[in-house]
Parts: C-alpha cells; structure tokens; sequence
C-alpha cells in the first residue's frame, strides 16, 4: 500500500526498501544496505527532483 502510494506521488519503487534486521546481524545489514545502494545508484537521480529544461523557441 504505501509502495503504491509513494509510486502515485512520483518515488519509483526501487528507492524504497523494508528489511528486517536484528541487531545480531551485522553482516545482513552490510549486505542489505550494498544492495539498496547499488538499486539506488542504478536508478539514478530522482526524477522529481530533476528540474525540466525550458524548451527554447
């Protein structure tokens, strides 16, 4: 639900993530944000956040 949400407002899907972790997991956690950050990264900036050129005549 809040995946749809953040889609309708414009924040694609990949940039969001939930994992359980436990305190005890250190290397889950090393792992998770790796990927996370590589998803991100792959994505690219934002789109809302882009400012669209104005088209010159």
């Amino acid at each position: 639900m809040l995946k749809g949400l953040l889609e309708h407002i414009g924040i694609e899907p990949g940039r969001l993530n939930f994992s359980w972790i436990s305190s005890a997991e250190a290397t889950k956690f090393v792992d998770v944000a790796q990927q996370v950050a590589a998803s991100v990264k792959a994505l690219g900036p934002a789109r809302y956040l882009i400012k669209k050129r104005a088209e010159v005549a």
